[in-house]
């Protein structure tokens, strides 16, 4: 007795069924059962086909020869082996789905430190520098929530799985702070270590409602008010990967998440991190949007700057202890001054971050400097002197061509400039122009560079 596929019959369509026969080798033998059903929308669930079968075996089993006790005995043979096929054939089994077919990467244009793509429903985050001189490259998943119960993903493969869009997140830098205005998601912050570094006016009155938590310091975060927050993902900031914090939390359950926006080198490149938040909440489109935006201002800004006749002459930084630091000729703020047509007196060197110098060697080559930009975190020529009365042999200190990023504070202190900047680079840069150029954008009102008082 064998089941099998039989040919279509005259005069019966079956162009859309599929018909089987349970017999002897001629196909429709007078005893056989004819088995009929749709191809389409309609076609038996696998319990209903398994019914059908039994059916068939237990009529055939009546037209064989057997005693009463061996029929007995072969139908409850039968129907264990029913059964049997019918539990393991009932069980759904998750599959994988397969993250290397229709990959989809994200137009990142000016940012190194990380990139996005998009892996059917999965998007995947991977930060090549969470720290400076970082060699680990962190990949993060990004699953929708309405799916994550209907895929298995290989957890060996991502550092996190995040389920989106996130309703509660905790942040761990100021420069979070921007992006996440920018995006209209201030709402998902549960949580900030050392909350009084936040000058954003709008995440203030949600830290004096309470909607805020604080958690103390990055490198000793609370972890019982963390766990008791759950949050669905911890966007961590770190210069190595030895916070412990971290590790407990994430043994705990907590996705961690690497940001390293402030290790990157350009403005634009710093601005673009924006997104790298936008899929954890569904918005890549705005977060294009936005950034877009910013960078079509800063190029505006940067060709106004090449119509200045005069290219002014800066000098950098302050004393630390015996120690000057000036910004390095790759760094950040080189990057400004050089797109501000400015000639940084230190715009040759291969330094991306600061460079500390003797005030000798400072005074030898910047003492006639035209403009001196961010004297340590002095506010005033006075305490300028107070602090070390060489200053006033600078040029710049005579003229009162000081000025200052760190004045512009918010509420509890915190420097607007470090939290926002890294986002409104094109801010940044009028700011500049402004200064170095005054008659090209004589109506411009600083936001971060102010005059020493």
């Amino acid at each position: 007795m064998a089941l099998k596929k039989i040919a279509p019959q005259k005069g019966i369509k079956m162009n859309s069924i599929s018909t089987y026969s349970c017999g002897n080798s001629s196909g429709f033998a007078p005893d056989s059962l004819l088995i009929v059903w749709a191809k389409g929308p309609n076609k038996p669930k696998f319990a209903a086909k398994l019914m059908i079968l039994f059916n068939l075996f237990s009529k055939k089993l009546n037209n064989l020869t057997f005693g009463v006790m061996g029929q007995k005995r072969f139908s409850s043979l039968v129907f264990t082996l029913m059964l049997t096929i019918f539990i393991v054939g009932c069980q759904e089994k998750k599959k994988p789905i397969s993250v290397k077919q229709n990959v989809v990467p994200n137009q990142i244009q000016y940012a190194t430190g990380f990139n996005i793509k998009s892996e059917g429903i999965i998007t995947v985050i991977e930060v090549s520098s969470p720290w400076p001189g970082s060699k680990s490259t962190f990949t993060y998943a990004l699953v929708p929530k309405d799916r994550l119960a209907s895929i298995t993903l290989p957890r060996d493969a991502y550092d996190a799985i995040v389920a989106t869009p996130v309703n509660q997140m905790i942040i761990t830098s100021t420069t979070h702070i921007a992006a996440l205005e920018a995006l209209g998601e201030l709402d998902a912050i549960v949580g900030f270590p050392n909350t009084d570094l936040i000058s954003s006016v709008a995440a203030r009155v949600r830290i004096q409602k309470g909607q805020i938590e604080e958690l103390g310091t990055n490198e000793n975060i609370n972890t019982e008010i963390t766990l008791a927050l759950k949050p669905e993902v911890l966007i961590g900031f770190g210069i190595n990967d030895t916070n412990k914090a971290y590790e407990t939390l994430h043994k705990s359950g907590i996705p961690i998440v690497y940001n390293g926006d402030w290790t990157e080198g350009t403005p634009l490149g710093k601005a673009e991190w924006i997104k790298f938040f936008a899929p954890f909440f569904n918005k890549e489109s705005l977060a294009d949007e936005v950034f877009e935006g910013i960078e079509a201002n800063y190029k505006k800004a940067k060709k106004l700057a090449q119509n200045a006749i005069e290219k002014p002459t800066v000098l950098t930084g302050g004393l630390y202890k015996d120690v000057w630091y000036v910004a390095g000729g790759k760094s950040w703020m080189a990057q400004f001054l050089e797109d501000a047509n400015a000639n940084y007196l230190w715009q040759e060197t291969p330094n991306t971050g600061s460079i500390g110098l003797s005030l000798e060697a400072v005074l030898e080559k910047g003492v006639q400097a035209d403009y001196w930009f961010n004297p340590s975190l002095h506010g005033s020529y006075e305490e300028l002197l107070q602090a070390n009365s060489h200053y006033r042999q600078f040029k710049a200190f005579e003229q009162k061509t000081v000025f200052s990023n760190a004045i512009n504070k918010g509420e509890t202190g915190g420097l607007l400039f470090y939290e926002l900047a890294p986002q409104r680079p094109d801010l940044v840069l009028k700011d500049l122009i402004s200064i170095l150029h005054p008659k090209l954008l004589p109506e411009h009102q600083p936001h971060f560079f102010m005059p020493l008082n």
